[in-house]
């Protein structure tokens, strides 16, 4: 696959007129790109106008299998001819064997709650935690929630606050009460000293994405598993985007060598689709009787029966080694780029899971040369004002791989000269 030229982006009568309805109906809440993306296969995908982008963001870490995977496609087609939709007041085949796939995989689970994303995930586990501790007789007060500075843990009004980042707050006060935050991720003595008998549970992403793309260092999780242990608190890792492979394991969780009481999951389990998850270990398996929380769309089989086939090609030794393989090529590259024009304080990630931080001459960059990028040809991400963000296909092929690189290559070249 060869790409000598950069690509011009033409923006057509058409994606014209359909961006301007989109400006004028959506609440104002997104800023999307001007382009109307169309279709996709693999780890390309094209506009309305014809013009063709490698997707390196994967619709933020959840197209795991890029665009019209063949199993994917066949799952959804299956299931879409069967029945859509039924709610939970009856069984359907697909939610269970999915259930049934994640328990024996994650190694701890012994239950799993279904929902439709990884806000809602969170959401559970926050109540999960909270009537944990009720159960055991702890008082409102007691029942407090620990998560880190740098977090992203969703949306909705509790996991917005469960978020320790001040930005995501303002205007939306008064804030749900019993979340505390510890400042300093990764340090041992900050968490240590926060941690007492009203701790119901401490929230940790494995590697922090909107935080930076900042992996947590070796020990940390087990040091966080300790502390829960001591106070009878639950430890809970929210894998909604680093979970499902893009690490390099199946579950993050698995490298760090710890035993979670609960891991949310969402984006990459579904392939595309809408679905999230919620695994429970032993301690806490019980806690949600009947009528304690629910979820109409929660398990919808056709949700489930893609999500199943994703997880189920996800786990094979072959893709985890392309990630493996393809996440050092990217690092490699990355830093290969930095060597050339200096724009990089620090390549950080796991697996596919990549973060590139701009050194403080180029503080707040970030947007622009995502922007540029798309300009290119390439879609990237940011994490932050300072980052640029890789979240490719799990299955990105050398071929695609090399394209994406080659027209980022040219994206730093515009830049710098832009710069000088």
């Amino acid at each position: 696959m060869s790409d000598p030229a950069p690509k011009t982006h033409n923006l057509g009568a058409l994606s014209a007129e359909l961006i301007a309805k989109g400006r004028q109906y959506y609440v104002p809440n997104y800023k999307p790109r001007e382009m109307i993306l169309d279709h996709g296969k693999g780890s390309i995908v094209w506009d309305l106008d014809g013009n063709d982008y490698v997707d390196l963001g994967s619709g933020i870490a959840v197209c795991s299998l890029g665009h019209q995977d063949p199993d994917l496609l066949a799952a959804l087609d299956t299931q879409s001819r069967k029945i859509w939709h039924t709610s939970n007041i009856f069984f359907t085949e697909p939610p269970i064997h999915l259930a049934e796939t994640l328990i024996e995989k994650s190694g701890f689970a012994k239950r799993v709650f279904f929902c439709n994303s990884g806000g809602e995930a969170n959401e559970a586990a926050i109540k999960l935690a909270r009537k944990f501790a009720a159960d055991k007789g702890k008082t409102p007060e007691q029942r407090n929630i620990i998560s880190f500075n740098g977090s992203f843990h969703g949306r909705t009004m509790a996991t917005v606050t469960l978020t320790a980042q001040p930005k995501y707050h303002v205007g939306f006060e008064p804030m749900p009460g019993g979340f505390l935050y510890c400042d300093a991720f990764n340090d041992e003595a900050a968490i240590e000293a926060m941690v007492d008998e009203n701790t119901c549970a401490i929230f940790v992403e494995p590697v922090q994405g909107e935080g930076g793309v900042v992996p947590a260092k070796p020990g940390f999780l087990k040091h966080l598993r300790a502390l829960c242990d001591k106070v009878g608190a639950l430890l809970i890792i929210d894998e909604i985007q680093a979970g499902i492979g893009r690490t390099g394991s199946l579950f993050a969780f698995e490298q760090d060598e710890v035993v979670p009481d609960v891991v949310t999951l969402a984006k990459a389990l579904g392939g595309g689709m809408p679905v999230g998850a919620m695994l429970v270990g032993e301690k806490a398996s019980e806690v949600l009787q009947v009528g304690t929380h629910g979820s109409t769309f929660g398990g919808n089989p056709v949700m489930t029966a893609v999500a199943l086939a994703a997880v189920t090609k996800i786990a094979q030794p072959e893709i985890m080694k392309n990630v493996a393989e393809k996440g050092e090529k990217l690092r490699a590259a990355l830093e290969m780029l930095n060597t050339q024009f200096g724009l990089f304080k620090e390549v950080r990630g796991r697996g596919l899971m990549i973060g590139a931080e701009l050194v403080e001459a180029h503080a707040g960059k970030a947007a622009e040369i995502s922007e540029l990028s798309r300009k290119h040809g390439v879609l990237v991400l940011v994490a932050g004002p300072n980052v640029v963000r890789f979240l490719p296909p799990l299955n990105i092929t050398d071929a695609e791989l090399s394209l994406g690189l080659e027209r980022f290559a040219m994206v730093l070249s515009a830049y710098s000269g832009s710069q000088s």
